[in-house]
């Protein structure tokens, strides 16, 4: 018997609305956050103006957290804890604060990755996320059609750039990336967030827990032409699967498309170049830029 949040392929489905109501609890719970955070300052007897001052924000920072017009970040959400006293009432809160950063459709994606023990990622358009530079995102998140505001890009970028934290985290999960060589041509963003990305990736490459591979055009074999996908790990031992199209996104769960998607992969990691040959691309064409 099935799921009930699971259709017959093993999808997780999405009910009409739900997106709608997702975003709705998303700033539900940010409101909620700035009342919290006013009250404690109120009650320690701060001006914003102070608040601002003992942990590094402006006055209008936190008018516009306590309003729930921004996403609070982590870093402030910790500070503000021990200035205010809180006892942890406001850092019990920032794992979910955190997650409304992202749009809906990535934010179950956000959680599972956030405590990954394994996760493999086949690219094809732009540099995988957890790879990507603050000027590569940043042009990446302007180019999106409709346009979106500069708040909302800014904070995008601010959680795309945490979601790195995967690299130091203890203990290392084990990373896998293959990715088009086309990407790695692209200049998104101009040459020198091209150059400044293929560092990156380079740097990243050294990480012992980290394979990145690169999948030449010109193969005449090619295993995975139905578009990018990821396989991630959890921490309970079970492997999952996330695809994301024109901002509509898919979890899999069921055994036989989690099979499928991982031969997929297997198939093109022996298709793709090694490692160590991959870097040594990469090398080569940022020599060339």
């Amino acid at each position: 018997m099935l799921d009930e949040s699971e259709s017959e392929s093993g999808v997780d489905t999405e009910v009409p609305g739900q997106r709608r109501s997702e975003e709705e609890s998303a700033r539900g719970l940010i409101g909620a956050f700035g009342r919290q955070l006013k009250l404690l300052r109120t009650r320690a007897g701060m001006e914003r103006a102070e608040l601002g001052r003992r942990v590094g924000y402006s006055a209008d920072t936190i008018a516009s957290y306590e309003q729930g017009r921004r996403v609070p970040q982590p870093r402030f959400i910790q500070q503000a804890d021990e200035v205010l006293d809180a006892g942890g009432l406001l850092t019990a809160m920032k794992g979910e604060v955190g997650r409304a950063q992202y749009p809906a459709f990535f934010r179950d994606m956000a959680r599972l990755e956030a405590s990954a023990v394994g996760l493999c990622v086949y690219a094809t358009h732009a540099a995988p996320g957890l790879l990507q530079t603050e000027d590569y995102a940043r042009a990446v998140f302007q180019m999106q059609r409709p346009l979106l505001d500069d708040a909302v890009i800014e904070q995008r970028l601010t959680a795309r750039m945490m979601r790195q934290d995967i690299f130091t985290r203890r203990p290392a999960p084990l990373l896998s990336f293959i990715i088009e060589e086309v990407v790695l041509r692209k200049p998104i963003g101009g040459r020198t967030a091209l150059c400044g990305q293929l560092e990156q990736i380079l740097l990243v490459g050294q990480n012992r827990n980290v394979e990145i591979q690169v999948m030449p055009t010109d193969r005449e074999d090619h295993a995975a032409l139905g578009g990018p996908f990821n396989l991630i790990d959890d921490a309970d031992g079970q492997r999952l699967a996330y695809t994301e199209v024109q901002d509509d996104s898919r979890m899999y769960t069921s055994a036989g498309k989690i099979r499928e998607l991982e031969a997929r992969y297997g198939i093109l990691r022996s298709q793709a170049l090694t490692p160590c040959e991959s870097l040594a691309f990469i090398e080569e064409l940022l020599g060339a830029e």
